[in-house]
């Protein structure tokens, strides 16, 4: 069975790219501009969400990710922090985040990072 990633992006030419090669290397991926699979992750239920920081909607990415590990019922869910930040680092393990992908990334990189967290 295909492991599952939600994809949370802020720019639609980004999601596709990374949909389309997480795809490719073997994941079930749900993609979206909005934190709308991330309200429904329990039924989704993911092994692991990628998020950026800068998405569109009510929160950023990393307050996401905060309220996901501070939920007892989703804290398990590794989670991953996308970014051009120079400082993501630091975001990332300030929201608890399992994980981050600084952009610009390499397609390797990228998907080392999602097996690793999975």
């Amino acid at each position: 069975m295909k492991k599952k990633v939600v994809l949370v992006q802020d720019n639609a030419e980004i999601l596709n790219i990374m949909d389309q090669v997480l795809d490719e290397a073997g994941f079930d991926v749900v993609g979206s501009l909005t934190t709308e699979p991330i309200e429904k992750v329990e039924e989704i239920d993911p092994d692991v969400v990628i998020v950026d920081d800068h998405i569109k909607g009510k929160a950023k990415g990393s307050q996401v990710i905060k309220e996901l590990k501070s939920d007892p019922d989703t804290e398990d869910i590794p989670a991953v922090l996308t970014s051009t930040s120079s400082s993501i680092k630091e975001i990332a393990k300030e929201c608890k985040a399992d994980d981050y992908i600084e952009k610009p990334f390499g397609i390797d990189e990228m998907i080392d990072v999602v097996k690793r967290n999975i």
